[in-house]
């Protein structure tokens, strides 16, 4: 039996349509205890909707141009979490590359985490609210290093001039977020790292500051802003919580090699290596 959990783990390694069939197959089981549930209830009716009540009402009111499949809800649950993942880590790797380059922004997140916690074991969510400078780099950080530089395409609604360019009405338009957020017209040292240009509490992720649309704006814009806000900040603060932070040997933070690797997101072109040191112990890392 040990040597066939062996086989099945090194398969998922170098197979990961494996893994994506085994989390296919959770992902429906997931949905059939959802519907389960609702039907155990009194007279089948629910406080709140949730997105796969949503989705699930859409499923079998049916009536649409194009069907919405169980399979096409299982499919956007999966790319949902998915673009969660690489979302959080790529904002994760920016904002430690940014921090190791910028000791004293490192030190002020690292010095309020410690003065509120006060020494406990773990970071929770309810921490999260208190963490003013930690949201401040991570805005700052995504003001850099958006994760999605293009916005989605929009279609140009009137013909209108941009920049002594003609635009004529139909085009379609893609959003440089990446170019906007170190345009030198609305940021002052545009290139530097400076978590404090935040602090006014002017701007948001919201979409409505268009100097600033790391999660776009309007109606398509992220629909898991918060979602992701959320997971960014848990996961860095954990980092910083718990951990000191050392690069590599004959590293100093002016020779961080911060190449950029464009595609459809942005991550680092090569690896991000540091050397971490328990600050902190916690249960799950001692």
């Amino acid at each position: 039996m040990e040597q066939l959990t062996c086989m099945h783990i090194f398969l998922a390694l170098f197979l990961p349509l494996l893994l994506l069939l085994k989390a296919w197959r959770r992902l429906s089981s997931g949905m059939a205890q959802h519907e389960e549930k609702k039907a155990a209830a009194a007279d089948g009716a629910v406080d709140e909707e949730d997105l796969v009540d949503v989705l699930m009402k859409i499923h079998k009111e049916g009536g649409l141009e194009v069907p919405v499949t169980m399979g096409v809800i299982r499919a956007f649950i999966l790319d949902l979490f998915a673009a969660r993942g690489e979302t959080t880590a790529n904002a994760l790797q920016w904002a430690m590359s940014e921090l190791m380059r910028n000791p004293e922004a490192m030190h002020k997140a690292q010095a309020e985490l410690h003065h509120n916690l006060q020494g406990k074991t773990t970071v929770t969510e309810e921490d999260l609210a208190d963490l003013k400078y930690l949201k401040l780099v991570i805005m700052e950080t995504l003001r850099l290093h958006p994760v999605v530089p293009l916005l989605l395409p929009r279609e140009c609604q009137e013909t209108c001039k941009v920049m002594g360019y003609d635009v004529l009405e139909g085009t379609t338009v893609f959003v440089n977020a990446w170019a906007i957020g170190r345009d030198p017209k609305y940021w002052a040292d545009p290139e530097e790292f400076k978590p404090e240009r935040f602090e006014s509490g002017t701007l948001d992720f919201k979409g409505t500051h268009f100097e600033f649309i790391p999660f776009g704006a309007g109606r398509r814009m992220c629909p898991g802003v918060a979602f992701a806000q959320a997971n960014i900040e848990l996961a860095l603060a954990s980092l910083l919580y718990h951990f000191r932070w050392k690069l590599p040997a004959r590293v100093s933070s002016g020779e961080l090699d911060m190449t950029e690797k464009m595609g459809v997101t942005v991550g680092r072109k090569n690896n991000l290596f540091l050397h971490p040191m328990v600050y902190v112990p916690s249960p799950a890392v001692i």
